[in-house]
């Protein structure tokens, strides 16, 4: 959340153009969306060790909450959701992501300001996703992405209307992430009053946190979300609303980002509206 790190791009990788609408903050505006291919699998994969998992840190922002973390629930609430962890040359970092329902079966959705550096910086590399991370163990595999995707007035201007961004994963042992896990589905246009679940990986407790409440409008183009402990690592936390127990299924409202990437303190935080441009950005994700 509001983490900013060195832009530079450690691997040398080719950049995919990908048709979209990109957006500001009045609405929708014509544009083309900037996707990047990854390393290899086997390359980014070898890098992670338990170690390095270990040492990785919460992108750095002023969300440091004082006292003990808030209490993690475990279970069903976070099984679609894992930890997102990036290297480059300012160190080993980690957001959170979900996943999201595709006709693929292959998709995350996250902040943007995770994968991609904004204002010119370029995309985030050796980018893995390890669902239901705990503690160095990675109970459903370590995965990685073949594609990342974020609005082009992310990666020219850092736009906080555009903070979401898509990661593509690769199959692992011929099976999708959607496969394993399932999906939430993402719901656009949802309106500004919705009571959600957010779910993400805090830097104050070595599991994930999870937090019930109502979402409100910050701003035509933004949601707010009023609970604590929501401290660096959270980023790209989904607010899933209509969430079934059983299941472990809901509808994606909103994804932590946006202002201040996510708000300045750990009991408050944003998320972009999910409207017209954001669903052009995932029609590109999975065409």
């Amino acid at each position: 959340m509001g983490r900013r790190t060195a832009a530079a791009v450690l691997a040398a990788i080719a950049l995919v153009g990908l048709a979209s609408a990109g957006c500001s903050s009045s609405g929708p505006a014509s544009g083309s969306a900037s996707g990047q291919a990854t390393p290899s699998a086997t390359t980014v994969a070898s890098y992670w060790t338990e170690q390095h998992l270990h040492d990785a840190h919460a992108w750095f922002s002023g969300r440091v909450r004082l006292g003990p973390p808030a209490a993690g629930l475990r279970g069903l609430a976070a099984i679609r959701v894992g930890a997102l962890f990036v290297h480059e040359s300012s160190g080993d970092h980690y957001c959170t992501a979900s996943v999201v329902s595709s006709p693929g079966r292959d998709l995350l959705v996250t902040a943007a300001h995770c994968i991609n550096g904004g204002n010119g910086g370029g995309y985030r590399s050796d980018i893995v996703f390890i669902p239901g991370y705990r503690d160095g163990k990675t109970p459903f595999g370590v995965w990685t992405p073949s594609k990342l995707l974020v609005a082009p007035g992310w990666v020219t201007s850092s736009d906080p209307d555009l903070d979401v961004g898509f990661v593509v994963l690769e199959p692992q042992d011929g099976r999708e992430i959607e496969d394993v896990l399932g999906a939430n589905t993402l719901t656009f246009n949802p309106g500004y009053k919705n009571l959600v679940r957010v779910t993400g990986y805090p830097q104050t407790a070595a599991e994930p946190v999870t937090c019930k409440n109502w979402t409100s409008e910050q701003s035509a183009t933004q949601l707010r979300f009023d609970c604590d402990g929501f401290t660096g690592g959270t980023s790209g936390s989904p607010f899933v609303t209509d969430f079934d127990a059983t299941t472990g299924t809901g509808r994606i409202v909103g994804v932590l980002g946006g202002y201040q990437q996510g708000g300045d303190s750990p009991d408050i935080s944003y998320s972009s509206y999910l409207g017209d441009a954001i669903h052009q950005l995932y029609d590109q994700a999975i065409s």
